[in-house]
């Protein structure tokens, strides 16, 4: 593909806002998720004090502190870590597969992303008061 082409779809690509809570941390994405589901582990859950976490999986470069990066709380190596706002503790993303992914929480998302979740992951743990009510795929790990 000519180097122009590619230059071309890259600027079209639609660009996401996020947020922590409070305001403090705002971040981007591009809305070029390649996957996304609902994760039940105890990690999740404990990181979300939900149910499960929803998030959506995209390459880190794609996404882009745009406001106090100085304050962001990391929780774990940085290339595996839950990231979160360090003023109000809302996790914002989590860094996986050896730095190479951010899984953006979807809830910290100002955006409406064009990607939904298409599987529910890890039940085997899930919350044994939460009861799945949609159609989407369960599997018990990953």
């Amino acid at each position: 593909m000519p180097s122009n082409v590619a230059a071309e779809s890259k600027s079209e690509e639609r660009v996401l806002a996020g947020k922590c809570e409070c305001g403090t941390v705002h971040y981007r994405v591009a809305d070029a998720f390649l996957y996304a589901a609902n994760c039940h582990c105890s990690n999740c859950r404990a990181a979300t004090g939900s149910a499960f976490k929803a998030f959506a999986g995209i390459e880190t470069e794609k996404l882009e502190i745009t406001e106090r990066r100085d304050t962001l709380l990391v929780f774990g190596e940085e290339d595996l870590n839950h990231t979160r706002c360090g003023a109000c503790g809302s996790l914002l993303f989590s860094v996986v597969r050896d730095g190479a992914y951010v899984h953006v929480a979807m809830g910290s998302l100002t955006d409406v992303p064009s990607i939904r979740p298409t599987e529910h992951i890890f039940v085997g743990s899930k919350a044994p008061w939460f009861e799945i009510t949609d159609d989407l795929p369960q599997s018990e790990e990953y």
